[in-house]
């Protein structure tokens, strides 16, 4: 449905384009336009005004507001004169600069100008009443002389110059800010620029030196392996040897030695027996930091692994207040190395039994995921909190901690952690001082 229109003007001579621009301001200002809004569709309905008499006849000037949905100002222009659209167009290409919208169409009547201007969203609701009451104002209005409207629009060109000179100076002062900024970030920059060179500088020679005490830390790890490995090799034979000697010295078809030769044979065995036992450690713990035990992947069994454990490490936990219990596997079988994992359970039992005066030692493994868990608890003296990470050092031994039984050489833990490693796994401690520890073995099922 079309809306009613506010007013309808006719143009017949160049005066009429004064009152016509009088009008669309009155019409502008009273839907809601602001000032300058205002101000360009008077200059706008002017131009077409004054274009549309040079061609001849005259032209019906019809104001429209839509009000549903976006409310616009519609202005159609009508020219009697048919073909004139090409023309028009291009004389009037400026004009559609001062409007949201401008067409110029041929229609059946003459050349149609329409051009259309939103009205902003603070403008007061056109309702029915208030177009009624915008009609009734333009039909008392009394158009000014021209010399009147020239005064508007002097006043008007001065207000817009002022407006100018403000955004002028307004620009003037954003670019000096603007260049005092860009003096700052310059500098800035330039700073920043000096700082990350002489940061990559550093970083560069930091770098070079990590890699000298990397270099430097590899030569002497293959040297200590070289010493380990080379010393374990040439103590085996002589203390084997001793080891020898000393079972010959006290075997029945020897010469009867006298009680304290016995004893001082037997001690030399045992001494010579643990040096043994030292040598074989640091060989092991040689081959494995220097990359040389490979694993023998295949399928074990752990019921007759944890058969073996049971049978082989029962005689050492004589202590008539120590329960030793090896469980039933709850995981059948596991893709691993059988005899690495049995020397990691061993070292791990025969730790626990060391340290274990009453009490209990167990060992247990369970599913977790595509993981098993060999769980290794005991009841001694326990670990305190922030040495249970020195532990798996070489060499190291908790301060006031004594075996319950046999002797500890401090390498059985270091070496279980890197055969954990190198099956895949990880080794880890869990221990109160006073309740007891608790070693986990976390193995993949499946290698």
């Amino acid at each position: 449905m079309t809306a009613e229109p506010l007013m309808r003007v006719r143009l017949r001579v160049e005066q009429d384009v004064f009152v016509v621009r009088q009008l669309g301001r009155e019409v502008a200002r009273a839907v809601g336009l602001e000032s300058q809004d205002q101000t360009r569709v008077a200059t706008a309905l002017s131009e077409v005004g004054r274009v549309l008499l040079a061609a001849g006849r005259h032209a019906d000037v019809t104001f429209t507001v839509e009000p549903i949905g976006v409310p616009t100002l519609h202005v159609a222009m009508v020219h009697p004169v048919t073909g004139e659209a090409a023309r028009l167009t291009g004389q009037l290409q400026h004009v559609g600069r001062l409007v949201d919208t401008m067409e110029v169409d041929d229609g059946e009547t003459g050349t149609i100008v329409r051009m259309a201007r939103r009205l902003p969203l603070g403008a007061p609701r056109l309702t029915p009443d208030r177009m009624d009451e915008i009609r009734e104002g333009l039909a008392r209005h009394v158009p000014g002389t021209p010399l009147d409207e020239l005064a508007v629009q002097n006043q008007q060109l001065i207000a817009a110059l002022d407006e100018v000179r403000a955004q002028r100076d307004d620009l003037a002062r954003l670019n000096a800010e603007l260049e005092e900024t860009n003096r700052g970030v310059m500098a800035l920059y330039n700073q920043l620029s000096e700082e990350l060179e002489e940061t990559n500088r550093g970083v560069v020679a930091l770098y070079a030196e990590l890699d000298e005490k990397s270099a430097q830390l590899g030569a002497a790890s293959e040297a200590k392996s070289r010493f380990l490995a080379n010393v374990s090799h040439e103590l085996r034979a002589p203390v084997t040897a001793i080891i020898g000697l000393g079972r010959l010295l006290t075997d029945s078809g020897s010469d009867d030695l006298t009680v304290e030769q016995r004893r001082q044979v037997d001690l030399i065995r045992g001494s010579a027996t643990d040096l043994l036992t030292l040598v074989n450690d640091l060989l092991d713990l040689a081959k494995a930091e220097a990359g040389r035990i490979e694993p023998n992947w295949s399928d074990v069994d752990l019921r007759a692994v944890f058969g073996q454990l049971r049978g082989t490490l029962r005689p050492l936990a004589t202590r008539p207040g120590v329960d030793f219990t090896v469980d039933e596997p709850g995981v059948p079988t596991l893709r691993s190395d059988e005899v690495l994992l049995a020397q990691v359970l061993r070292n791990l039992l025969t730790n626990a039994i060391k340290f274990t005066e009453a009490g209990s030692v167990r060992l247990s493994v369970r599913r977790v995921g595509d993981d098993a868990e060999f769980v290794v608890t005991d009841t001694g003296t326990g670990i305190p909190q922030e040495l249970q990470e020195r532990i798996f050092e070489e060499f190291y031994q908790v301060p006031g901690s004594k075996p319950v039984s046999g002797k500890g050489t401090g390498l059985g833990l270091p070496y279980a952690r890197r055969l954990a490693g190198i099956l895949g796994g990880a080794l880890r401690v869990d221990s109160t001082p006073g309740e007891g520890s608790t070693f986990t073995l976390r193995l993949p099922v499946a290698s």
